[in-house]
Order: C-alpha cells, then structure tokens, then sequence
C-alpha cells in the first residue's frame, strides 16, 4: 500500500513539473475505503480506488497519459495480498527476462526442502 502512495506522489510531482493545469481533482477517503481521481490538461489522467477486505486492502487503478515522442500510454492494475500485478497496458509491458537456470534450481531445491520448525 505505501508503494501506491509513494508512486502516485511522485506521478503528482512529475507532472507538477510541467506546469500542468488541473481539470478535475476528486478524493474521498474514508475508514474502509478510498478513491481519488486527477486529470490534467496535459493529457495524464489518474485514477484510483481501494476497499479493505476483512484486514486486506484491494486496490485497482488506471493511470494514462500521452508520451514526449506522442504515444499514448495506459495501465490498469489491481494490488491485493498477491502484490502489484498489471492487469493491461499499451503499449504492452516488456517480456521478463528468464530465470537463470542456477536460480531456477535453487528454487525446486527449497521447494523440495522446506525449512524444519
């Protein structure tokens, strides 16, 4: 969750950096809930929303904006228990490279061994 925060801080610094102007900014926070949307008139829209869960927070958003060369951008995401997972972008997100097969091994290795209590 503080990932969220941070990085949406550092999108809101990023494109306060060029001299945007704010179209619409929207927030609502609340105990068991948030959301928040900001869009600038350089073509950056954020948005964001999130539910706590029993003791989990679920949180999806979409982020889009046009790069310096004119492309557009977008993501959507949704973070939970399981992490931070990407759910669309275009342009699509790069291939990972693979695990080193070392690494690899290392991994069956302590899946195959797990710790003693």
């Amino acid at each position: 969750m503080k990932f969220f925060i941070a990085f949406a801080c550092l999108l809101a610094v990023a494109v306060a950096n060029e001299d945007a102007n704010i179209l619409r900014a929207e927030q609502e926070v609340n105990v068991d809930n948030f959301k928040y949307a900001l869009e600038l008139d350089n073509s950056v829209n954020v948005q964001q929303k999130g539910d706590l869960n029993g003791e989990e927070w679920v949180v999806s958003g979409t982020q889009s904006w046009t790069s310096p060369e004119g492309v557009p951008v977008s993501i959507q995401y949704v973070a939970d228990a399981n992490g931070y997972n990407v759910v669309s972008a275009n342009p699509p997100l790069p291939t990972p490279p693979p695990i080193p097969e070392a690494i690899q091994r290392s991994l069956e290795y302590i899946r195959a061994h797990p710790p003693k209590e």
